[in-house]
């Protein structure tokens, strides 16, 4: 489709729908408390009301865009930052301005996106100036203005927009590219064996099987006790003390005194000449050693051979 010309530059059909609807607002004047039909506009859209009152510059921009039917490759915004990055993100951003160009400005001259302060729309270019149409400018108005480049920080295409989306509409119904075909001999390969469910399901059985033999030998090893330490000494083995041997009525020879039936027994004065008298019989003392002569005794098994 051609498109006429204005300012030497062939106008793409963007452009050309862009500018027509915006010329048609020239000499709009804001109401009373910032109000204007573009702000209460964006606010119902994005259902929230302070824009209704709110710097409007982009929206009057995000309105005639709608009203042109191009507002997929124009944006709509209200803050002039956010949409010189959505140019940026569709790889539509230039330093070289064009009719139906939105036009980004930094009134402190800065070159960064974060530092714009205002949008326009270029509607031609003469020389080293551009000629836009603005909204909320001299405070209140919606008029052409003439404008050095040296606040300008970049401008957004639309028609770059609308390009790059086709191309990605074209890349995403092409036939992907068939694999390339491997080689015999990555295929006879005797590594991809590796890889295959066979040989994971093997290395876990062989696993499974070398853990439980390992464990089964801990728990036999565990119920062992043995009676010595290894390396240690052995230790002398203390033989236990003689038995004292009773001596047996039998065993009772001469030497051992006797008990004269004779004697008078003593009595202890103790109780007194009322009391029962207590007799006191001597018992017979046994020599030490007396009862072992002659006579043999049995040996304890416990008791060392002598």
């Amino acid at each position: 489709m051609i498109c006429p010309i204005l300012g030497g530059a062939a106008l793409d059909p963007i452009a050309e729908a862009l500018l027509k609807q915006v010329r048609h607002e020239l000499g709009y004047r804001e109401k009373g408390g910032q109000h204007t039909k573009f702000g209460h506009w964006y606010a119902e859209r994005v259902q929230d009301p302070q824009y209704r009152d709110a710097p409007w510059c982009d929206m009057f921009i995000a309105w005639a865009a709608d009203k042109a039917g191009v507002a997929d490759y124009v944006g709509q915004f209200a803050w002039t930052p956010s949409h010189a990055v959505w140019f940026i993100k569709h790889d539509a951003w230039s330093t070289e301005p064009e009719p139906g160009a939105l036009v980004f400005f930094d009134w402190k001259g800065g070159k960064s996106y974060q530092g714009v302060d205002h949008v326009g729309v270029v509607e031609r270019v003469s020389g080293d100036k551009i000629h836009t149409i603005e909204a909320n400018v001299d405070r209140v108005w919606l008029k052409r203005k003439v404008r050095d480049t040296d606040k300008v920080v970049g401008y957004g295409l639309p028609r770059v927009v609308k390009a790059n989306a086709q191309l990605t509409e074209i890349r995403s119904t092409e036939r992907p590219l068939a694999p390339a075909a491997r080689s015999r001999e990555a295929q006879d390969s005797p590594f991809d064996v590796l890889g295959t469910p066979q040989a994971l399901l093997a290395a876990m059985v062989l696993t499974t099987v070398v853990l439980s033999l390992r464990f089964a030998g801990r728990r036999r090893g565990t119920h062992r006790r043995l009676a010595t330490l290894w390396n240690a000494p052995p230790h002398p083995r203390t033989p236990p003390p003689p038995a004292r041997r009773r001596p047996t009525p039998g065993h009772l020879t001469a030497a051992h005194p006797t008990v004269d039936p004779t004697a008078h027994p003593t009595v202890d004065s103790a109780d007194g000449p009322s009391g029962p008298p207590s007799v006191t019989v001597p018992r017979a003392r046994v020599p030490a050693g007396a009862g072992s002569a002659g006579a043999p005794t049995r040996r304890r098994p416990y008791e060392p051979k002598p």
